[in-house]
């Protein structure tokens, strides 16, 4: 088979380098990529959201499977511009990925279907919005209400840094017009994190190995929210009840429910979840792979990544076997300076042959006209160590993550330290 993955970052070298192992492709595109992806797969100069471009490449090409991948193409229906032209996509369309493309939409089906999540509301407009917000207590978290590159939602400690978040979203627009003009103000639970992403064929869900995420940009989760500066998998000190009650009480209720509204899933739900003092809670849900979580859960499948995506699209979900490793993987982030603020591109990046145990998953990097590869992004590289635990691959992880090296590197030293307190 020929496959075209649409995206450029670590997710996407992620996916690349799995279905790079599957014997069944003979030749493996990624549009756009990046300097990692392009030692698997041929980088085609294409972006994410030139739909006409895409699929015109994809025809001439004989590509029989398109995986979309991120999700501002996903939101905005790439997959539905690809089966139009009679080219097979994998991924969710647009009236199913609206679950990751608006928060409003999002919450009023996990309440219209009962599914646990934080008290909310969701507002328009500026003024009640405020109005609302001033007669609640901090800690309260405020969320943008489409996609904002994992930025848009605020944790806020005090009501001053409500409010300011409040207004940076609908009076700034500093996610865009489109992502700010609605919001969602929600209560803030605590409790341990877990990312539980399933492979999902409209009524069939096939959960895949857990994992937490690290938002914050620094150690103790301290500082603004990131894309993700981290990831592990498994979690030894969450117990599979706790698992199974999220499948029972949240995942596959959702995947119901969207089957009820008409919306059927067809591809990656990924569920952020809280564990709350009153039971397992749902946080957001991504229409996608996590970034970073696939960096650590597509290591340990065992089985052909390009099986499953063909089931999901033929709807055998049910009959195709999924097999996962014992391994234990850890992911460390490496950032540009200043990021998550604004960073500089094209930093010289050396030691990527010194790596001895890790996998190195380029997130923002490029090649430049001398064929060094450069930074290119805020989070630049993901490093995943795997080993028999979580001590042995976070040990492998921060040794290859220090052997590398740019100008103003920085990531978090306290990747997984959860799972071992």
């Amino acid at each position: 088979m020929r496959v075209l993955v649409i995206g450029r970052g670590g997710r996407e070298h992620a996916i690349v380098w799995a279905l790079s192992k599957s014997p069944k492709i003979s030749k493996l595109f990624c549009a756009p990529g990046n300097g990692g992806i392009a030692g698997l797969a041929e980088c085609v100069p294409i972006t994410e959201l030139q739909f006409e471009e895409i699929s015109t490449f994809a025809k001439e090409q004989a590509i029989d499977l398109v995986m979309v991948a991120p999700d501002d193409p996903l939101a905005a229906g790439l997959v539905d511009h690809l089966e139009s032209k009679g080219i097979a996509a994998f991924g969710p369309r647009a009236n199913a990925a609206i679950i990751e493309g608006s928060k409003v939409f999002m919450k009023q089906l996990l309440k219209k279907y009962s599914i646990p999540t934080a008290a909310y509301e969701s507002f328009d407009a500026y003024e009640p919005a405020l109005a609302y917000l001033r007669s609640q207590t901090a800690p309260i978290v405020i969320k943008a209400d489409g996609l904002a590159a994992g930025k848009g939602v605020t944790v806020a400690q005090t009501m001053e840094e409500a409010e300011a978040a409040l207004k940076d979203i609908m009076v700034g627009q500093v996610f865009g017009k489109s992502a700010g003009a609605s919001v969602v103000i929600e209560e803030f639970l605590t409790g341990q994190e877990m990312s539980l992403l399933a492979f999902v064929d409209g009524s069939t869900v096939r959960l895949m190995v857990p994992s937490q995420d690290h938002k914050p940009i620094f150690d103790n989760d301290k500082g603004p929210n990131t894309g993700g500066m981290g990831t592990y998998s498994p979690l030894p000190h969450i117990p599979e009840s706790i698992v199974q009650e999220a499948l029972v009480n949240i995942v596959q209720p959702t995947a119901d429910a969207m089957v009820a509204e008409g919306r059927p899933f067809k591809g990656v739900l990924y569920a952020g979840l809280i564990l709350t003092p009153n039971g397992v809670k749902t946080i957001e849900f991504n229409a996608r792979f996590g970034d970073p979580e696939t960096q650590v859960i597509l290591p340990r499948l065992k089985t052909d990544l390009l099986d499953i995506f063909l089931a999901i699209n033929n709807g055998t979900l049910a009959e195709q076997p999924i097999e996962w490793s014992e391994q234990a993987a850890v992911c460390v982030i490496v950032a540009s300076p200043g990021y998550p603020g604004p960073y500089p591109k094209g930093l010289p990046i050396t030691g990527l042959d010194q790596v001895q145990d890790s996998l190195v998953f380029h997130a923002g990097t490029a090649v430049d006209e001398n064929g060094q590869i450069v930074t290119n992004g805020g989070r630049v590289l993901g490093i995943t160590g795997l080993g028999k635990d979580i001590v042995e691959a976070r040990q492998k992880a921060y040794a290859d993550a220090d052997r590398i090296h740019f100008e103003g590197k920085h990531y978090r030293t306290d990747i997984a330290m959860k799972a071992l307190r």
